[in-house]
């Protein structure tokens, strides 16, 4: 690991709430494109080298290991609370899941009889509920079947639904800590769309919570808080209601963040080819 710098704490937070100095640890270096990061509740993280068709495991105090090779483009990344991994394939454009057994099995890679165009974000509830994000970037723009960019819900038991239809590329996809909204950031748009879910895990209520987003917004994470920490030009934290208190700024484009280790409290950030972990300073 290689220790970047320390960010000190930041006038611009909102009110009486304050962040902390935080160490910018580099802790995954040599890839061509990370995304995706996930941590898994048996203590590692899983991340994405997309061009390089690799999924990657990190586990405190090592170095990151290949976890899975020839993994069709892996994209976004997450565990469920069983601890089965899921997994946006982009070449395969598929859903996979993932037992801990090593067993793999597919959950979506059509929609009314075609394929999907791309699927990048993919965030799972405590109750099962699977959201993913389906846009297309690059070459993959010229294999649509599709008609449309989507966002889509799998649930426990039932069909595949779609969530919205939006005229951009949905990217990254989250969930508020009770899971009663999902955020959703559009790379065109320079936005990020809420909508909220009822106890099927239906979506409604769909409206613009963040707007003129510098950089293009890809992965988002939420804290305990139900702050909003959104990749891009370095990373961005906004309170629920939308206002914006404070930013990481990172040597590189930052793809995807997730929360992670025992206490939820250190943030990995993807960046081009390197995996970062920001972490509050001891008091």
């Amino acid at each position: 690991m290689s220790r970047i710098l320390l960010v000190a704490a930041f006038s611009l937070a909102c009110g009486a709430q304050e962040f902390p100095s935080t160490e910018i640890v580099r802790i995954a270096a040599g890839y061509r494109f990370t995304e995706g990061p996930a941590w898994s509740k048996d203590n590692y993280l899983i991340f994405s080298d997309t061009p390089h068709d690799q999924l990657l495991k990190w586990v405190p105090g090592s170095r990151a290991e290949v976890f899975r090779e020839d993994a069709h483009g892996p994209s976004g990344n997450a565990f469920d609370v069983q601890g089965r991994l899921y997994t946006c394939e982009t070449r395969a454009r598929r859903i996979t899941r993932t037992d801990k057994n090593g067993r793999i099995e597919t959950l979506a890679e059509r929609w009314e009889g075609k394929r999907l165009n791309a699927p990048a974000g993919i965030v799972v509830s405590k109750s099962g509920h699977v959201y993913f994000t389906d846009p297309a970037f690059g070459y993959q723009e010229d294999h649509r079947e599709l008609d449309f960019y989507g966002v889509y819900h799998i649930p426990p038991k039932g069909a595949m639904e779609v969530v919205a239809k939006p005229t951009g590329r949905p990217h990254g996809i989250a969930l508020s800590p009770n899971g009663r909204i999902l955020y959703v950031s559009n790379a065109d748009e320079h936005n990020i769309r809420a909508y909220d879910l009822d106890r099927n895990g239906e979506a409604s209520g769909e409206r613009v919570l963040l707007s003129g987003i510098s950089g293009i917004p890809g992965g988002i994470a939420v804290d305990a808080e139900g702050n909003l920490y959104v990749a891009g030009q370095g990373i961005s934290i906004y309170s629920p209601q939308g206002q914006l208190l404070h930013t990481f700024n990172l040597q590189d484009q930052a793809s995807s963040c997730a929360f992670g280790e025992g206490d939820m409290k250190s943030l990995f950030v993807t960046a081009r080819g390197f995996v970062y972990r920001l972490r509050p300073e001891e008091q």
